[in-house]
C-alpha cells in the first residue's frame, strides 16, 4: 500500500502503446486498507508494491498457503482415491462378482482415460471463463454421484458405463487445481506447495488400501458385497463435500477475502514482475482466445514433456491397479496385501517431498526428473531379475523404489512446463494439453500387467523400464534446449542492452509474446 507521497507517482496507464518502467519500490503498508482500487500492475499503475520486509512476505504466503493447499490437497486425496480403489474393489469381490475374465478387468481400468484425457483441454477453457472454486464444486458433485452409483452395478458393461462417466467427471480436477496454484506463487515458489497437493496421490495409495480393508469388512450388510461398499462409502464424500468447497476455495488473489488489501496487490504484484530478466512482465489476467490454443498446441516443450509424462502415468497406473495383486500373488491373504501396499505409498510420498523441496532449493526441475526416473528403473529391473514366489520379500520391497522413482520426477515435469509458460491462459491451455495427452500413458499402463503373464509380469516391468529410461533422455534435451534458448536471450540483452530491445515493442506486445519475451529466462 503506497504513502500519500507515494500515491501522487502512481498513474494508471492512460495509452495502451506507452513504455512503462515498472518500480519495484519497497512500501510500507497502511492500516487503512479503504481506499480505492487495487494498485497493480495489471491496472496500469507503475510505481507498486512488490518487496516488502521478509518476515511480513513470508507471513502473507502463509496465510496463502493455510487457505489454499490444504483443501487442495484434500480434494486431491479423494479424487484419486476414487479413480485407482478399482484395483482394491477387485481383490475384495469385483472380479468374482462381475466376473472379470481375461482382459475384461484392464479394459475397465482403461476405459476411464478415454474421456479423462480427451475433455481436460476444454474443462481448463472453462475453467478461465467461469470462477475455478464452482467449477471444481461441480467435478467433485459428479465424480462422487458416478461412483457411489457404481456401487450398484450388476453387470460388467454396467461396470464400464460408470468407468466411462466418472473419467468425464474427473477429467477436469488435476489440471484445474494445479493451474491454480500458478497464479499464487513465483516459479520456485510453487513447487513446494504442488508437491504437498501431489504427495495426496502417494498417500491415496495408503489409504485406499487401509480404507478398503475397514470397508470390506462390511461385506455381506444389507445384501451388498465389500466390494459394493468399497464403492458406495468413497463415493458418497466428494458429494457431501462438494456442497462446501465452492465457499471455501480461493478463486485468484483480486477476489480472496481472507487477504487485506495491500496484500492482494504484494501477491499480484510480485508475480506479474518475475520473468527472469530484464524489466518485461508477465500477466495471470489475460482473457483467454484461439491464439492461445494454437500457441499451445504448436509449443515443442510440451511435446517434449509429454514422453516425461507418459513414463509416470504408464508406470503408475498400471502399478496402483496391480500392486494389491502382485503381493497377493507373493502368498499374502487379499486383506494382508492392502495393508502392505501402504507403506510402499507412504515411502513414495516421503520421496516426492524430499525432491521436491531439495529441486526448490537449487532452482533446478530436470536433474530431478531424471534422478527419479533412474531410480524407478532401478525398480523395474529388480522386479524383472528376482524369482518372486522364492524370493517374497526381496520382491516386495523392490516394489518401493518402482512407486517412489515414479511418483517423484511427476512434480518436477508439471511444475517445468508451468514455470516456462506464459502468459496465463497459454499456461492453463498448455498444461491441460500437457495432462490430457499426458494421461492416456494411463491406457497403456491399464492394459500392460496381463493377468497371464502373473507373477513376474514381463510386459508390465518391461514396459516401465523403457519409459523410464525415455523420459531421462528427454529430460536431458529439454534442459540442454532450455539452457540455448537462455543463453542466446542473455547474450542479446548484453549486446544490445535492454532498453534497444525494449524500444522494439510496446509492453502489451512484451505481455501478448510470454514466454517468447525476449525478456524471458526458461527454468531448467
Amino acid at each position: 500500500m503506497a504513502t500519500e507521497k507515494d500515491q501522487a507517482h502512481i498513474e494508471p496507464l492512460k495509452d495502451d502503446n506507452a513504455r512503462l518502467e515498472y518500480g519495484p519500490t519497497t512500501i510500507s503498508p497502511l492500516k487503512d486498507e479503504s481506499s480505492g482500487e487495487l494498485m497493480t500492475v495489471e491496472k496500469g499503475y507503475t510505481n507498486v508494491l512488490v518487496d516488502l520486509p521478509p518476515a511480513e512476505g513470508r507471513r502473507i504466503l502463509k496465510k496463502v498457503d493455510y487457505h489454499l493447499v490444504p483443501l487442495l490437497s484434500l480434494l486431491y486425496l479423494v479424487a484419486f482415491i476414487d479413480r485407482s480403489n478399482i484395483g482394491n474393489a477387485k481383490i475384495a469381490g469385483l472380479e468374482a462378482a462381475l466376473n472379470l475374465e481375461g482382459l475384461r478387468y484392464n479394459t475397465v481400468v482403461t476405459v476411464f482415460f478415454v474421456p479423462y484425457a480427451l475433455l481436460e483441454v476444454p474443462s481448463n477453457i472453462v475453467l478461465k471463463l467461469w470462477r475455478p472454486s464452482i467449477w471444481i464444486a461441480i467435478l467433485m458433485f459428479s465424480w462422487g454421484l458416478v461412483m457411489t452409483l457404481m456401487g450398484i452395478v450388476s453387470s460388467y458393461g454396467g461396470l464400464i458405463a460408470a468407468r466411462f462417466f466418472l473419467g468425464v467427471a474427473e477429467s477436469g480436477f488435476f489440471p484445474a487445481a494445479t493451474f491454480l496454484l500458478t497464479i499464487w506463487y513465483k516459479r520456485y515458489e510453487v513447487q513446494k506447495r504442488m508437491a504437498v497437493f501431489y504427495t495426496a496421490a502417494s498417500l491415496s495409495g495408503a489409504f485406499s488400501g487401509l480404507l478398503a480393508y475397514a470397508i470390506e469388512q462390511m461385506d455381506g450388510t444389507a445384501g451388498l458385497g465389500g466390494w459394493q461398499w468399497i464403492f458406495i462409502l468413497e463415493g458418497l464424500i466428494p458429494v457431501l463435500m462438494s456442497f462446501f468447497v465452492w465457499k471455501l476455495l480461493p478463486d485468484n488473489p483480486e477476489t480472496a477475502n481472507f487477504l487485506e488489501k495491500h496484500e492482494k496487490e504484494y501477491i499480484i504484484n510480485r508475480l506479474a514482475l518475475e520473468t527472469g530478466s530484464g524489466k518485461g512482465r508477465v500477466t495471470n489476467n489475460d482473457k483467454i482466445q484461439m491464439h492461445h490454443v494454437m500457441a499451445a498446441l504448436k509449443e515443442y516443450k510440451i511435446w517434449g514433456a509429454w514422453v516425461m509424462f507418459w513414463a509416470n502415468t504408464i508406470g503408475v497406473y498400471g502399478f496402483t491397479a496391480t500392486a494389491p495383486t502382485v503381493i497377493e500373488g507373493l502368498g499374502y491373504t487379499s486383506a494382508t496385501a492392502q495393508l502392505l501396499t501402504i507403506p510402499i505409498y507412504v515411502f513414495a510420498m516421503s520421496m516426492v517431498l524430499v525432491f521436491a523441496f531439495w529441486s526448490e532449493h537449487v532452482q533446478q526441475r530436470t536433474p530431478f526428473i531424471m534422478g527419479g526416473y533412474a531410480i524407478a528403473a532401478l525398480g523395474f529391473i529388480a522386479q524383472l531379475s528376482i524369482p518372486q514366489t522364492r524370493l517374497p520379500g526381496l520382491t516386495y520391497g523392490f516394489l518401493f523404489p518402482v512407486a517412489a522413482g515414479l511418483y517423484c520426477p511427476f512434480i518436477q515435469i508439471v511444475t517445468l512446463i508451468a514455470n516456462n509458460l506464459a502468459p496465463s491462459s497459454k499456461r492453463a491451455v498448455g498444461m491441460a494439453l500437457l495432462i490430457s495427452v499426458g494421461n492416456m500413458g494411463g491406457i497403456a499402463g491399464s492394459n500392460i500387467y496381463i493377468a497371464s503373464q502373473a507373477p513376474k509380469y514381463p510386459t508390465g516391468f518391461g514396459t516401465g523400464l523403457g519409459m523410464s529410461i525415455a523420459a531421462i533422455a528427454m529430460a536431458f534435451f529439454l534442459r540442454k534446449a532450455f539452457q540455448r534458448e537462455n543463453e542466446k536471450r542473455l547474450r542479446m540483452i548484453e549486446t544490445e542492452g535492454e532498453d534497444a530491445i525494449r524500444a522494439r515493442y510496446t509492453d502489451q506486445e512484451l505481455l501478448d509474446m510470454g514466454d517468447k519475451s525476449p525478456f524471458f529466462i526458461y527454468t531448467l
